[in-house]
């Protein structure tokens, strides 16, 4: 068994218009960055063996002050990255609905099933994810493994997790905070999830 800490990328520039980032490479705001400086001294207090991220520089450079601060590589896989939202990349919902307003309604309905028009089923990207994931736990056994990914992603792969239907992931995992830690286990049988969410430590703001 190893214990991953997962953790959601800083806020970004698109954060405050709710603009869909998923493939698109944004960059961190003033507070993500502080969000990502904060992230690093709880690793230092926890002392991860390894730090994993996104290829994203989202989730780099908010990876970047742990794997510093504990004199590790930063360790960075492309399967880590967010969903593909295809045409509702850099879109609002209000957007997305005057532009394929039938499309956005399925994905609606079945989140976790029917992608955006052009974009990456859930169901495609949570097995790219958890394909990384197991060979991290693997790599690192017992851990614990920092691993700093996307909210999409990461509700996704909460879903498998607890072996829940991948359309459940908005109902479920309603929301993932910046920099807050949500904690599993993996290479048990079942794997299982232990804390979600944390964020009582400074800086993690939603």
């Amino acid at each position: 068994m190893t214990i991953v800490h997962l953790a959601r990328h800083g806020e970004t520039v698109w954060h405050a218009e709710n603009r869909y980032a998923g493939s698109s490479d944004v960059g961190l705001t003033e507070l993500g960055r502080a969000q990502a400086e904060t992230l690093g001294r709880w690793a230092a207090g926890t002392r991860p063996v390894a730090v994993y991220s996104s290829d994203l520089s989202r989730a780099r450079i908010t990876a970047t002050p742990a794997a510093s601060v504990l004199g590790l590589d930063l360790n960075i896989d492309a399967r880590l990255r967010e969903v593909d939202f295809g045409r509702g990349e850099g879109l609002t919902t209000a957007e997305m609905r005057e532009q394929f307003p039938e499309e956005l309604a399925e994905f609606h309905r079945h989140p976790g099933l029917s992608p955006l028009p052009g974009g990456e089923s859930g169901l495609e990207a949570v097995a790219r994810a958890w394909a990384a994931l197991e060979q991290i736990a693997t790599r690192h056994e017992p851990g614990p493994v920092l691993v700093v990914m996307h909210s999409t992603l990461m509700r996704l792969v909460l879903c498998r997790v607890l072996d829940m239907p991948l359309d459940r992931y908005r109902s479920a995992f309603p929301s993932v905070v910046n920099a807050a830690i949500t904690t599993v286990s993996l290479g048990s049988n079942p794997p299982a999830l232990h804390a979600y969410n944390v964020t009582q430590f400074p800086g993690a703001e939603p």
